[in-house]
């Protein structure tokens, strides 16, 4: 019985792995075909920790999180460092995305392992577009991160003067 279930639970990993070797491949045609066939994948994660989602949302292939959010799934879905995929494209700058996933209602004040949210990696970054969606969904501009730090004092510590304009506003 046990040698069953480890060939059962070997053979799904392989198959799960297909749809990860797509998405890193930019095959949003075999993405959409084998989420379409298995949608319960769409909150499957891969040896980092990162769902279809947020693997597609980290490398920037909007194509392919569109087709993946075409499935049910818990779009806050945290890697092993606690961070979502908003949070990656707010560390990473990528504006079309961030409001995508706003659209599909990411929710903006979860915080990683570390305590930063989505906000504070916009912030610390400098990515004004970003920082101003965020704030017009919610972001909680007094949450800290588990150094005591606010998106605020990220901004102070970069010296990003508009950014400070900004959250001061």
């Amino acid at each position: 019985m046990l040698l069953c279930f480890y060939i059962y639970h070997n053979l799904k990993q392989m198959e799960i792995s297909e749809l990860f070797d797509a998405i890193r491949n930019q095959d949003a045609a075999a993405v959409g075909r084998l989420l379409k066939e298995n949608p319960e994948w769409a909150d499957e994660k891969d040896s980092r920790g990162s769902t279809p989602l947020l693997l597609a949302t980290y490398y920037s292939f909007e194509q392919i999180a569109k087709e993946v959010l075409k499935h049910p799934q818990n779009i806050n879905a945290q890697d092993a460092s606690g961070n979502t995929a908003l949070m990656g494209v707010c560390f990473k700058g990528y504006n079309s995305i961030a409001k995508l996933l706003l659209k599909y209602k990411a929710d903006v004040n979860i915080t990683n392992f570390n305590g930063a949210t989505a906000l504070i990696f916009a912030a610390t970054f400098k990515h004004i577009e970003i920082i101003k969606m965020l704030l017009q969904h919610g972001a909680d501009t007094t949450l800290k991160d588990d150094r005591g730090n606010t998106a605020l004092d990220h901004a102070k510590m970069q010296g990003a003067t508009q950014v400070i304009k900004l959250l001061e506003a």
